[in-house]
């Protein structure tokens, strides 16, 4: 009979992804499940209504009608509020029901009890375990990937320079330089995407395995790696204060000969790490271009404003949010590829079938049945598939 699957349109402010494009429709049709898809919920991603049914889609124009005949909703954003009908979406699920996305619960006060309230079992996909069979599912990744590339773009159209070596008759330009602190996803991704357009790359980490990833696109690594700044799954971990401190005198040395600087530091659970002060910045020539992509999380830099590009002291600072849905086609197929690479051990013989042995389900689950996850004890889970 199969497992019914509903994909929302995201309401979320500014928010243009969706959670599964057509493609991924249809493999999931081919499978034997049903997927509805709102009326309109690909429009801002450039995937039509025509597209979704021609995967085999079911178009559904009333998200109550949407949400209460699913058995598993898939979205980008967390459940929220919807302007009409007033109603919020966890609300208009059935109970039961299941919920994967970026929930992100602990920054929405009542998200969680509503979801208790309601009975829905929830799965977080930003805490995936860092294991090899989690790749493909790691939403994280496929977004910085997108941020990573978008920041240098952003850079290029705000920088008063080029990027690339020049060599004209009017005389040679020479390339951009660019420093990019915090060598994660995003950060390698930036390097890759301004060695391309053929910038000067320098990047700055902690992690003593990075050098060798950074060094590999053709970037020279300008860090000072510590053993002790790496945490669990290889995430950076918060320094004591003298080790910060020496991590921002040696960022003091790099940010004068800087053209652009991207910071993509952030630990998980905490907010950014503020790397970089007011006088720090005041160091950087004037017209030099500051990305600050930790700003929803704070941000590195002391005078970003998150959400607004501002020019202070003849640097412009940009502080993106959502950097990932401007880039809404391509994000969102990544996304789906995530979502659909996660059901997939989960739909079995027709139906949702939920191991709790799976670390990626015990570590990703918020609520199921009626509680917390992290007040659910493994035997009220069970033990094998359910």
């Amino acid at each position: 009979m199969g497992v019914t699957i509903a994909v929302p349109r995201e309401t979320a402010p500014g928010e243009r992804r969706v959670a599964l494009v057509p493609e991924a429709v249809a493999g999931l049709v081919r499978s034997g499940h049903e997927v509805l898809v709102e009326q309109g919920a690909g429009e801002a991603a450039w995937f039509t209504d025509r597209e979704y049914q021609q995967a085999g889609a079911k178009l559904v124009d009333n998200p109550q009608a949407l949400l209460g005949q699913a058995d598993v909703v898939v979205k980008v954003h967390r459940p929220i509020a919807r302007a009409a009908p007033q109603h919020h979406e966890i609300d208009l699920m059935r109970e039961g029901a299941t919920v994967v996305g970026l929930l992100y619960p602990d920054s929405e006060a009542g998200l969680v009890e509503r979801l208790v309230a309601r009975r829905v079992t929830s799965f977080a996909l930003e805490r995936l375990p860092r294991i090899s069979r989690a790749q493909s599912m790691d939403a994280l990744s496929s977004q910085s990937t997108v941020v990573g590339y978008l920041s240098v773009v952003r850079a290029a159209l705000a920088l008063p320079k080029f990027f690339p070596l020049l060599m004209t008759a009017a005389g040679t330009v020479p390339p951009a330089r660019v420093l990019i602190v915090g060598a994660g996803v995003a950060g390698l991704q930036a390097i890759a995407t301004a060695r391309r357009l053929g910038a000067q790359v320098e990047a700055f980490d902690v992690r003593p395995e990075v050098k060798e990833q950074v060094e590999s696109l053709g970037a020279v690594f300008v860090g000072r790696p510590r053993q002790d700044a790496v945490g669990e799954g290889g995430y950076a971990k918060p320094l004591a204060a003298e080790a910060h401190e020496e991590e921002r005198r040696l960022l003091q040395e790099r940010l004068p000969q800087a053209d652009v600087v991207i910071t993509a530091a952030l630990v998980p659970g905490k907010a950014a790490p503020r790397l970089l002060t007011g006088d720090m910045v005041r160091s950087m020539r004037p017209g030099s271009v500051l990305v600050d992509l930790a700003a929803e999380q704070g941000g590195n830099c002391e005078w970003t404003e998150p959400g607004r590009d501002i020019v202070r002291e003849g640097i412009t600072i940009l502080g993106p949010v959502n950097l990932a849905s401007s880039l809404p086609l391509e994000a969102s197929r990544l996304y789906a590829r995530n979502i659909s690479a996660f059901l997939q051990p989960l739909l079995k013989d027709g139906a949702l079938r939920l191991d709790w042995e799976d670390p990626i389900l015990q570590a990703t689950c918020v609520t199921h049945d009626g509680q917390r996850r992290d007040s659910v004890s493994a035997a009220k889970l069970g033990r094998g598939a359910s």
